[in-house]
């Protein structure tokens, strides 16, 4: 089993097909860093991500080529570039979106990983496509279309800015109310549970707004 696209390698590695999921099987603690530089440009988005213990181990079974139940050196670069190669079709999971309209990420240069304390974990830069001016309204989330794997921000401070350029800027963390969304949408969510990907997804996802001037 390889780390596919949208980590689908769990039910593939059991000879199934990666239909549309209601719900995650991998489940991520995600930490956010959007970055500025002097001339007000997002320059990257530098994300954190920390694995469930399962799916960890999972990846421990099928990356582990020295058979030593751990993950070291080339193992490790495996991981991360089976990842960059796999996500790209998803945007990196990272979405932005700037006056209502998303923005494309170019593609990383390298994802390192490391296995800690028995979670895997993911770090790299995105980085958008084009030149993006800290103007207007913009909005910067985590989340996986397919609704295959969780993403959470666990606390506030897990989306954050860097930057003298945030300065001129509003920035809220929005947590959406999953059972609001859920009466608001009932009846588009059982459709869109099975198509793949889903925008749907979007609505449950944490974000960090910023409103420029």
């Amino acid at each position: 089993m390889k780390l596919k696209a949208a980590f689908y390698g769990l039910l593939l590695a059991a000879g199934t097909a990666a239909p549309a999921f209601a719900h995650p099987h991998v489940f991520v603690d995600a930490r956010l860093e959007v970055v500025a530089d002097d001339d007000g440009n997002v320059t990257a988005l530098q994300n954190v991500w920390r694995f469930d213990e399962f799916f960890s181990s999972s990846v421990i079974l099928d990356y582990d080529a020295n058979l030593d139940n751990q993950l070291t050196g080339d193992e490790l670069t495996d991981i991360g570039e089976t990842v960059r190669q796999s996500l790209a079709e998803y945007n990196y999971y990272t979405q932005i979106t700037a006056d209502g309209e998303d923005v494309k990420l170019a593609k990383p240069d390298v994802i390192h990983a490391d296995m800690v304390d028995g979670q895997l974990l993911l770090f790299f830069a995105a980085r958008p496509e084009n030149p993006l001016p800290l103007s207007g309204h913009l909005t910067f989330g985590v989340y996986d279309p397919t609704m295959y794997t969780a993403i959470d921000f666990r606390n506030d401070s897990d989306l954050v800015t860097q930057g003298d350029a945030f300065d001129k800027c509003t920035k809220t963390v929005l947590r959406p109310d999953a059972d609001e969304i859920l009466s608001e949408n009932a009846n588009s969510l059982t459709d869109a549970f099975f198509n793949d990907p889903t925008d749907m997804s979007k609505l449950f996802a944490t974000k960090l707004d910023i409103t420029c001037d």
